[in-house]
């Protein structure tokens, strides 16, 4: 095994190439010139989560495919890395709820999915699930302690019917988990701050929608890139090495120990010494990878679960596919039906339908914490469970003139009860350990904002700035689904 001399003090390892890690590099770049910066991803792309891609010719995103623009984070880093001429908000966000045999427009007036007012989910739910919200403000508070799951907590107050219908399809386009399993706390931050401190939800609600309405916040709550948000990750790696910053694929990493200066950092026939360490995967491997040295925070995240899912990408000619109207759908489980979710992408997406306007795109999603099942099914088992679904809920008969299934298996961890705790565990363990930082979804949020202020945050805590970290404590960073789910 041959060692490589980087002069450890000013070198700093990122593990992991996905928008966290790539987003750490460039903030050390950024904020610390001249310091050496190698990244090492253990698989021969970048990006994670975010995996530009084509069909039939035209781009589009084979993983996430919008970020959060109320949030600053994710759309800033686009902007600083030369993509701000290219950032699109989607050209409609009227979506619909498919439930109850029907499609129908996605209620308005909500806080995912919990209702100020009964009417807001007039439609969605059956009369006697609206007779139940309004119990809501007759019954005695509801303690929630330290933390509750958003499921429990929602159907005490509302009833299972609002979990059920519109909260749990909501959570599952962000998590694909169980909402009966969701962290309120970690998942909803704003709902939970409102069951602390009003007595009935609702009116906790209500209050939030007033806190909003004076804020006057404008502008578009998500944001694409044209092309797909994957060329993010590239964009930012572009940045990287124009700053000196070394990226390596291909390149697992296999031990990480603790030397008299600093780290050492095991890949493939070569050892790496450096004076910092980020580490930026997921949970399970970041366990594996701090168990020598840091093994109570290993435990801790070794306990982190994930869930899994695969896309769909369907590409139809414009002149054979009727679809309603909306830039998509969710799908409550309780129906029964396979996909959780469907985006008409050409239809959210000026860009996609620019480049091929005789073309439709659209997604679907499959796959709920506990379902791993189904990933197993082959390609074409699982386009047909798709086109079976999007014939249902849509009435689309059109045979297909391409399609692609991408699976992410262990692709979103999971916020139980008790996350924003563990993961305070986590970082008090880490902080033990001089030049060592932790960053990425499995932490602060799984949305790509998230993403980027859980890495700027543990590229600050390197240099004793734990500002980012406070912040994120205190304001956390919301994940939500974009308007057609996913």
């Amino acid at each position: 095994m041959r060692e490589t001399d980087t002069g450890t003090g000013g070198h700093v390892v990122v593990i992991g190439g996905g928008v966290a890690g790539l987003a750490a590099a460039h903030r050390l770049l950024v904020t610390s010139p001249g310091t050496r910066v190698t990244l090492l991803e253990a698989s021969d792309r970048l990006g994670g989560k975010l995996h530009a891609g084509e069909i039939a010719g035209v781009r589009v995103d084979l993983g996430a495919e919008s970020m959060l623009a109320r949030r600053p984070e994710a759309v800033a880093l686009a902007r600083e890395v030369g993509l701000g001429d290219r950032l699109q908000p989607p050209a409609t966000a009227t979506a619909s709820i498919w439930t109850r045999g029907a499609l129908r427009p996605m209620p308005k007036g909500h806080v995912m999915g919990v209702p100020g007012d009964a009417s807001a989910l007039s439609g969605v739910l059956s009369d006697e699930g609206l007779r139940r919200i309004e119990r809501d403000r007759e019954l005695p508070p509801t303690e929630v302690g330290d933390d509750v799951a958003v499921g429990a907590f929602v159907a005490e107050r509302l009833g299972r019917e609002v979990v059920d219908r519109l909260v749990e399809p909501l959570l599952g386009g962000v998590y694909a988990g169980d909402a009966y399993r969701i962290s309120l706390r970690s998942a909803v931050p704003q709902l939970f701050e409102a069951a602390r401190t009003h007595t009935s939800l609702t009116e906790g609600v209500r209050a939030i929608q007033a806190r909003a309405a004076r804020n006057q916040q404008t502008g578009p709550v998500f944001m694409g890139i044209e092309g797909g948000v994957g060329q993010l990750p590239l964009a930012l790696a572009d940045a990287v090495r124009a700053r000196g910053g070394e990226i390596r694929t291909g390149a697992p990493v296999s031990g990480l120990r603790r030397t008299p200066d600093g780290w050492r950092v095991s890949t493939g026939d070569e050892v790496i010494d450096a004076g910092s360490v980020v580490v930026a995967v997921p949970a399970y491997a970041a366990a594996a990878l701090l168990g020598a040295e840091a093994p109570a925070a290993a435990a801790e995240l070794a306990g982190v679960e994930y869930a899994s899912m695969a896309l769909m990408t369907l590409a139809y000619r414009r002149s054979e596919a009727r679809l309603p109207e909306g830039s998509g759908f969710l799908v409550p489980p309780v129906d029964g039906h396979t996909i959780k979710a469907s985006t008409f992408a050409s239809r959210k997406w000026g860009w996609i339908a620019d480049e091929d306007p005789g073309l439709l795109v659209l997604r679907t999603s499959v796959g709920r914490y506990g379902e791993s099942e189904i990933l197993g099914r082959d390609d074409a088992e699982l386009i047909e469970l798709s086109r079976h679904d999007l014939r249902a809920a849509t009435g689309l008969d059109a045979t297909p003139v391409a399609t692609r299934v991408t699976r992410w298996h262990d692709g979103l961890p999971q916020y139980p009860v008790g996350h924003h705790a563990r993961v305070a565990r986590v970082r008090e363990h880490v902080a033990k350990l001089p030049g060592l930082a932790v960053c990425g979804a499995a932490y602060d949020g799984v949305g790509i904002p998230a993403c980027v202020a859980s890495a700027h945050a543990a590229v600050d805590r390197l240099t004793g700035d734990r500002s980012g970290l406070d912040a994120l404590s205190r304001d956390p960073v919301q994940s939500l689904h974009g308007p057609g789910g996913e």
